[in-house]
């Protein structure tokens, strides 16, 4: 964990980078309100009041010479973000104003915060767990309302509540393993059936949330969909049109996209990725063998694919190979340039789209785009239940959650092998140790250093 001298108040620029109507800057410290009232000045000339709203205006304390109108909030510990006094200085957006204001405070005697620290100062004061405060990034973040729904669900403690439970389970099941190793004279025995049974109980309830990783994945990164085709097919003028803007650049030379380029798109309440790449033909140049040895990577690795044809042109080996990508894959077939005489009929393809849909449209006059994207909606999107509160969406929490469960297999196995208790006992410990480091109840400098790292500046 970083070096941090929690005595020391901090200051810092709690609104985005750039000019805006209004900018607000936080305090968070012992001396929060002594250094914030050095450069906020009552309309009434009176002392902030905890919890309410003054007017009032900034004041260069130096030369007391007033330069912007505002108003404060003075948030009294504990019962504040961080649980240290805190203030807020709401005045006009402009980045020279909001400077001067850090700058003052500084000089003032604050320090300026490091990225998500005020967040870090809620999480070691006990203000929130290292799920909440993941939860906090992840709803500044969000690209999506029903990302933002998960995310404030696990603010508000849904997901760290059911794994503390779940931790309490272990630590009692490891005591019931622990009586019979230490007092086997007073005739405790280990009911290794109940105990088989309680385990497995954790285990699925641990696996579900694992499972849940797709979801949360979709929902924060977008669905990765790959346009696929030969050279000409209209691939990166189908990009630009779904995204409403020129991102490719569009030639009628073949080989014109030799890498690829991705940038996501939002339909209905769903965030995909695009990407378009090179076309999957034989290559006349060895760039254009990377590019395409790159497209069919990216292709594999992809959610989905739109396998793009050119109708004016008949169904060729080289369509029929890049077809073939799509085995084992949610795809839409989609038939561009419809604007020209056809030389590819839609009934030719049924056989090669095994039930997928036929979309048929001109990428270059906008023809039937909005078709596409239900389609696109309705194959890709991930269904979401709404009653599912805790979804996962990040690694290091996949990666925590398989390490339980396999410290549970490993106990499991150890139950059904008659091993000794000793053996089930460390693997019970070890589950809960990393339930613990999960949560942040057990706290580790690397696990929190990389979290609080993706902050910004003044949360």
């Amino acid at each position: 964990m970083k070096e941090l001298d929690l005595a020391t108040t901090i200051i810092a620029v709690a609104t985005p980078p750039g000019q805006g109507a209004l900018g607000i800057v936080r305090l968070s410290g012992a001396e929060a309100l002594a250094i914030a009232q050095k450069i906020f000045r009552t309309n009434n000339g009176q002392s902030l009041r905890p919890w309410q709203l003054t007017p009032g205006r900034l004041v260069d304390w130096e030369k007391e010479e007033a330069f912007d109108e505002a108003t404060a909030v003075y948030f009294q510990a504990p019962r504040s973000y961080t649980r240290e006094d805190m203030v807020e200085i709401i005045c006009h957006g402009s980045p020279v104003i909001l400077e001067a204001v850090v700058r003052l405070g500084i000089k003032a005697g604050a320090r300026m915060a490091h990225a998500g620290e005020f967040t870090l100062r809620a999480y070691l004061h006990g203000r929130v767990d290292l799920l909440q405060a993941e939860a906090v990034n992840d709803l500044i973040q969000a690209t999506s309302l029903r990302q933002a729904r998960l995310s404030f669900r696990q603010l508000g403690g849904q997901l760290s509540g059911r794994l503390g439970r779940l931790r309490q389970e272990l630590i009692h099941l490891l005591s019931q393993v622990e009586a019979a190793i230490e007092f086997p004279e007073e005739g405790i025995e280990l009911d290794r059936t109940s105990l088989r049974a309680q385990i497995s109980s954790i285990m699925a309830d641990i696996e579900k949330l694992i499972r849940s990783y797709e979801l949360g994945q979709a929902l924060l990164q977008g669905i990765k969909i790959a346009i696929v085709g030969r050279a000409n097919v209209g691939k990166s003028t189908l990009f630009n049109a779904l995204l409403e803007r020129e991102r490719a650049i569009v030639s009628p030379y073949p080989g014109t996209t030799r890498d690829y380029l991705e940038e996501k798109i939002k339909i209905n309440d769903s965030i995909f990725t695009l990407v378009d790449m090179a076309g999957l033909d034989q290559p006349a140049h060895p760039v254009e063998a990377e590019g395409i040895r790159r497209a069919r990577a990216l292709a594999t690795q992809a959610n989905g694919l739109l396998i793009l044809l050119d109708v004016s042109q008949p169904l060729s080996e080289s369509d029929q190979e890049i077809i073939s990508l799509a085995e084992g894959k949610k795809a839409i077939f989609v038939l561009n340039k419809i604007d020209l005489p056809p030389r590819l009929e839609k009934e030719r393809l049924r056989p090669w789209a095994l039930g997928r849909p036929i979309i048929e449209i001109s990428a270059l006059n906008g023809v039937n785009l909005e078709g596409l994207k239900q389609a696109i909606a309705e194959v890709f999107a991930v269904n979401i239940d709404e009653s599912q509160e805790e979804v996962i969406f990040h690694w290091r929490e996949k990666a925590a959650l398989e390490a339980i469960d396999e410290s549970l297999r490993k106990a499991l196995f150890h139950l059904e092998s008659d091993s000794s208790e000793e053996i089930i006992a460390e693997e019970l410990r070890q589950a809960a140790h990393l339930l613990g480091e999960l949560t942040g109840e057990i706290k580790s400098e690397e696990i929190i250093n990389a979290i609080f790292s993706q902050f910004c500046l003044g949360k």
